[in-house]
């Protein structure tokens, strides 16, 4: 399946359209922030969530967002050429439009999954720990360091990731200077001690992740409490399971960290039927 595209104001329009002015600030200097979501019979999952996390990150920004019906209805107009029995991911962008003012720029592309990110949720992922170069405490009275949104300016994440995989890894997981495990560049990190399903607090700065708060709360389905704390990578080996939850990939096993394998954990079938990703 083709790339999708549509812009808000304008509908569908040809994946090749240009959408971008050569000056637009989320182009030259990451000015923006987006949303992806999984698409599954035809709809996007969790869309109001997603837009409730995006209407945040505008807010953090001072990015004037446009009304939640008209990103609904953009949502929509993408979903509506997309196959009903293929899973998708959409993206929903806003930046803050061209450099010498002028109205945002708004638009959806909805692709297809990738073959290698489906491959994740049945034979998990093995991660390299990377410091962020921040303590759990350093974000929350710093608001210009942007804890917690999810802007366009995603450079550093993706650079993580290519050096996890260009060093064996399938993905990195941030480390606090302070020691503890953050979150990965793309996903929520999630972990089992007992009877108790965790993640880490949002008060780090992580982003908070529409998938795992979806696990989080139906953790008594599968016989388990939720909450919230710092964990260590030396912690996390010795716990019943280790996951990441991200809107794309959905919930993938974590089976080693800095090459030190992981048992593998009796839930993680359990928890993937909560969210309902093809596995």
């Amino acid at each position: 399946m083709n790339r999708i595209v549509a812009v808000l104001g304008r509908g569908l329009v040809p994946a090749d359209t240009p959408l971008l002015r050569a000056d637009d600030l989320g182009a030259v200097r990451g000015d923006g922030v987006f949303e992806t979501m999984h698409v599954r019979a035809g709809a996007p999952w969790l869309l109001d969530e997603h837009l409730a996390r995006m209407i945040n990150s505008a807010d953090r920004l001072d990015l004037d967002l446009p009304p939640v019906t008209d990103m609904i209805e953009l949502a929509r107009q993408a979903c509506s050429a997309w196959p009903h029995t293929e899973e998708g991911a959409l993206r929903l962008v806003c930046t803050r439009g061209p450099e010498d003012g002028g109205p945002p720029t708004v638009y959806a592309t909805l692709a297809p999954v990738s073959p290698k990110l489906k491959t994740y949720r049945a034979g998990g992922v093995a991660v390299a720990t990377l410091p962020l170069g921040v303590t759990t405490h350093a974000r929350t009275p710093a608001p210009w360091l942007l804890g917690g949104v999810k802007s366009v300016s995603y450079a550093m994440n993706m650079a993580c990731q290519r050096w996890a995989v260009r060093n064996g890894y399938d993905d990195a997981l941030w480390l606090s200077t302070d020691g503890y495990a953050l979150e990965a560049p793309t996903s929520t990190l999630l972990w089992q001690v007992g009877g108790e399903l965790l993640t880490t607090p949002t008060s780090t700065g992580v982003l908070a992740g529409t998938t795992a708060r979806f696990v989080l709360d139906r953790a008594g389905d599968v016989g388990l409490t939720a909450g919230e704390k710092l964990v260590t990578p030396s912690e996390l080996l010795g716990s019943q399971g280790v996951w990441l939850a991200s809107s794309v990939r959905g919930l993938v096993e974590i089976t080693a960290i800095d090459g030190a394998a992981l048992p593998t954990a009796a839930k993680t079938r359990s928890l993937q039927d909560l969210v309902s990703y093809p596995v």
